[in-house]
């Protein structure tokens, strides 16, 4: 008993002094950027109004830096006729706000299935998908690589190595990743950003292949054989990672980012609008938003965006406005420069 109480006092002591050394190198920042992902899918999977909604994240919670999907299967649902209207909206309005925008693109994007392939993409080899893949690319930035609009970084792909999650995605490759890379390079200048996930991804290709590395973090996660899970990991894990990854791989890369801080409870069916509110509650409860908040900004990160807007903006309606009113304090409290 005595030998179990000083392996627990000795495990306390090197996670005190752990924390005290990393802070003494790497300084909480005195101020972050925080930002939001915002996805039209999933503002209708909660039986939202999209386009209110996203009116609401810029005008009400005044959201100065956004990500935004580019979802193939929705803008080239039919072959060869590309339909701009919805990102031709989310961007304007953005811009008129002076809110800056993350556009990702590429066929795997933010928000379940994860790859988001048209139909008629799925019934092609691999090798011609990934070709149709590059002209969608091309498609896109073409249209809005003008200088006067809100985009202030290009996303190639989401977590784009990582193979376990996912649903009709190809497998992993460095190789297209790269040419996806250099395509974008080639046609417009703004920088480059990779993702993979904090927990799961080794970092390197994603940010060998960057000027900007986002990681994602999550704190309690659903596993289909272990149920739900909290990941074990300290703060200073995810800088000291970036650190290493940077130096023995990545020496051009500048700057690592919090792409998405999980702010909404895991669902194990992947639709939080038909699990129980009580169950969203303790899964995610208003302490816990404060406390992945805070675990944030001791990773010594200056860039943050948030992972959960659209189920903010449904707790609120469904009588639970908490989460929308503590984000309320957060954004208050940002920086509102570009972040890179």
């Amino acid at each position: 008993m005595g030998k179990i109480l000083l392996l627990i006092l000795a495990l306390i002591l090197i996670v005190l002094i752990g924390e005290w050394f990393f802070e003494k190198i790497y300084p909480y920042p005195e101020k972050i950027t925080y930002g939001v992902t915002f996805s039209p899918k999933a503002a209708k999977d909660l039986k939202l109004d999209w386009q209110q909604i996203y009116l609401k994240i810029l005008d009400e919670l005044k959201v100065r830096n956004i990500r935004l999907p580019t979802y193939w299967d929705s803008l080239e649902e039919t072959e060869g006729r590309v339909d701009f209207s919805q990102l031709d909206f989310l961007l304007e309005e953005a811009a008129k706000r002076g809110t800056g925008v993350i556009l990702v693109l590429g066929g795997r994007q933010p928000r379940w299935p994860e790859c988001h392939i048209p139909s008629w993409a799925k019934k092609l080899s691999i090798s011609s998908r990934q070709t149709k893949t590059l002209e969608f690319i091309r498609k896109v930035v073409d249209r809005y690589k003008i200088d006067d609009n809100p985009i202030i970084a290009w996303q190639v792909e989401n977590e784009p190595m990582l193979g376990v999650f996912g649903e009709g995605c190809d497998p992993p490759d460095k190789k297209f990743l790269k040419s996806e890379v250099m395509l974008l390079r080639s046609l417009d200048q703004r920088p480059v950003i990779v993702t993979d996930s904090g927990e799961l991804g080794s970092w390197i290709t994603p940010m060998e292949l960057s000027d900007v590395f986002g990681t994602t973090l999550y704190r309690l996660v659903y596993n289909p054989v272990l149920g739900y899970t909290n990941y074990p990991l300290l703060p200073y894990f995810y800088n000291l990672k970036s650190g290493i990854v940077r130096k023995l791989f990545a020496p051009r890369n500048t700057k690592t980012i919090i792409i998405e801080l999980q702010a909404e409870p895991w669902s194990p069916t992947n639709n939080l609008a038909v699990m129980p509110i009580e169950t969203q509650i303790k899964l995610f409860s208003l302490d816990n938003f404060k406390s992945y908040i805070s675990f944030a900004k001791k990773t010594g990160f200056d860039t943050v965006y948030l992972w959960g807007v659209e189920w903010w903006y449904w707790m609120a309606q469904n009588g639970h406005p908490q989460y929308l009113d503590f984000a309320r304090l957060v954004f208050d409290k940002s920086e509102r420069a570009n972040p890179f």
